[in-house]
């Protein structure tokens, strides 16, 4: 899925529509990636291009290749002066900036989805500090969000709490 036009970094891949229509690839059986170029600038497609090409020419070789979903982020430079390739776990944003209410040259009321949030996680081995430093970013994800480390402490509150 993809190229993206903006990246999808952290806590992006959660309303990403690059990353859902890669999810439904992974249902259908197939090797999935989701692919986001970290700009609006079409000068770098070509980059992402050339990441992905890379990519699918190994992709015979990932074991996991039949379950995987893999959201890739590629940085906003020329394929000359990308670093290289990083694995990275997802970073975190804080929150996005508040809706903007407005009208339209008619007078209808109109809804913008404000900016997103700064990087609140984008340290070492974290996609967003992996592009950037000029890495295309490759995250492992899966479509199962519960939160394992949680289950036991969840079932315990719910017991103590009747």
């Amino acid at each position: 899925s993809g190229i993206n036009n903006g990246p999808n970094l952290g806590d992006d891949v959660l309303y990403s529509g690059t990353v859902a229509a890669a999810m439904e690839g992974r249902f259908l059986g197939y090797p999935a990636l989701a692919v986001s170029l970290n700009t609006k600038d079409s000068r770098y497609i070509p980059t992402a291009v050339q990441a992905v090409t890379y990519l699918l020419e190994r992709l015979p070789l990932y074991a996991g290749r039949s379950q995987m979903i893999l959201n890739i982020n590629v940085p906003a430079r020329h394929w000359d002066a990308v670093q290289g390739f990083r694995v990275t776990r997802l970073g975190q944003r804080h929150k996005g900036e508040p809706v903007i209410r407005s009208r339209d040259p008619r007078g209808n009321e109109i809804f913008w989805v404000g900016p997103v949030g700064s990087a609140a996680d984008a340290g070492e081995g974290t996609d967003f500090h992996a592009v950037e430093n000029g890495f295309v970013s490759i995250t492992p994800i899966h479509s199962d969000l519960t939160r394992h480390q949680a289950l036991d402490m969840t079932a315990d509150w719910l017991r103590t709490s009747a």
